[in-house]
């Protein structure tokens, strides 16, 4: 039954991405021509390499993979939520995580793209209006989203992180553009010639055309949007995600696991302080990462009471500090 796995959690890079069926028919898109898969790593390689999904995460990777649907990943601080993302771009070799942070005045538009007019204002100011007007793209730069949703030949994978911190509108316009896998610059649609080379949000030089003014992907990306729980989404919203909740570590040995895969030698004699976290979290939320952070310190500072040193870093979050 795990043939079907295209990503494994195996943290090892393969080409299981080249056995991604075909799209159901609901779902296919047609944009092009089609872009080569971008180079280099998933952004964060230490996170990607030391991540340990759980089954349940590694089976809704792969649904959200073949129905070219959203990730919607749910749990609390410190359960790899956003972590996930970077382990599946770095094992299927899917290029650098674009990732787009949520606040709540974060609109759609700017997701998509962002345009500079006063830029190009002073361009024609200074004499360089012929220019300004034939290299509109130099003040175009797609965003996240709207680079996610270029024409590549392999999925990117976008990390929306946070998004039960958006405004109210921002699930259902997203929704939108997950349906239809296509965005228009009215920018571009409003001139004569509707083309340019773009700007993306892979960094200074990287450039795309964009013909007739539209942006529609090929292969749907793998969209990984992450929640803490903080609020509802709509049920129109929550029936086109895949949705998996990560948990907390459920035992001191998977704690310890985890601890050894960041921290390598330095995570001997931590057993301690895995018991400490544990005992800390029955009266409030902790998250993993104050543990790895109390682990590091302790080893590093060498002090006589590792106890005390460990709870002034494990503060119990969602509450007021605590001084036992």
């Amino acid at each position: 039954m795990s043939d079907w796995l295209l990503y494994t959690g195996s943290r090892s890079r393969h080409d299981g991405i080249d056995r991604l069926p075909p799209p159901p028919p609901w779902r296919a898109f047609d944009g092009g021509p089609l872009l080569p898969p971008p180079s280099g790593g998933s952004g964060n390689a230490h996170q990607a390499t030391t991540y340990r999904p759980s089954d349940d995460a590694v089976q809704q990777v792969n649904a959200a993979l073949y129905l070219r649907r959203p990730l919607l990943v749910t749990g609390p601080p410190g359960t790899g939520k956003s972590t996930l993302a970077y382990a599946v771009a770095h094992e299927l070799g899917l290029g650098p995580v674009l990732h787009w942070p949520i606040t709540s005045r974060t609109t759609l538009r700017d997701g998509l793209y962002q345009y500079d007019p006063l830029t190009r204002l002073y361009a024609a100011r200074d004499g360089d209006a012929p220019a300004a007007d034939e290299d509109i793209g130099r003040y175009i730069r797609l965003g996240p989203l709207g680079t996610a949703l270029l024409p590549y030949a392999r999925p990117r994978v976008l990390l929306v992180d946070e998004i039960d911190k958006s405004d109210i509108d921002l699930p259902n316009d997203l929704l939108t553009i997950f349906e239809k896998g296509e965005y228009e610059i009215p920018e571009l649609t409003r001139r004569a010639d509707p083309s340019a080379d773009v700007m993306t949000a892979d960094g200074p030089g990287s450039r795309v055309a964009v013909t007739a003014g539209t942006v529609r992907c090929n292969a749907f990306p793998l969209v990984v949007m992450t929640s803490n729980g903080e609020r509802e989404f709509p049920p129109a919203f929550l029936r086109r995600c895949v949705t998996v909740e990560l948990r907390q570590p459920a035992d001191e040995a998977e704690l310890s696991a985890i601890v050894r895969e960041h921290l390598g030698d330095l995570a001997d004699r931590s057993d301690d302080l895995v018991r400490r976290f544990f005992e800390r979290s029955a009266s409030g939320t902790l998250a993993t990462d104050q543990l790895l952070n109390a682990v590091y310190l302790c080893r590093h500072a060498g002090a006589a009471d590792r106890a005390a040193l460990a709870d002034r870093i494990m503060r119990r979050l969602g509450g007021p500090l605590d001084d036992d």
